[in-house]
């Protein structure tokens, strides 16, 4: 029986996003109010769900991992897959 994926394990995998690539944990700055730039954060609609990182002050975004709102068990295998690549990129020097 495969185990559920919980919203705790998917934030969990987007905060070691956001602290693997350096780019802030919160998505407000807690002293000016403005929404931080290259935070990585969740989207939830159409009963999926997606990663979201945050392109500009307005709060636009891109989906830098999967296009468009998947379920929870998906999301989570390619976050492991993207949170590799990172981890490969960091040990080449890249």
């Amino acid at each position: 029986m495969t185990q559920r994926i919980t919203e705790k394990q998917l934030e969990n995998l987007v905060t070691w996003i956001n602290e693997l690539t350096g780019s802030p944990v919160e998505y407000r700055n807690k002293e000016t109010g403005k929404i931080n730039i290259g935070h990585f954060t969740l989207s939830h609609a159409y009963g999926g769900v997606c990663v979201h990182r945050i392109v500009n002050e307005g709060g636009g975004c891109s989906t830098p991992i999967v296009h468009g709102h998947v379920t929870k068990r998906e999301l989570y295998n390619e976050m492991h897959a993207f949170i590799k690549g990172l981890e490969f990129a960091k040990r080449q020097g890249a």
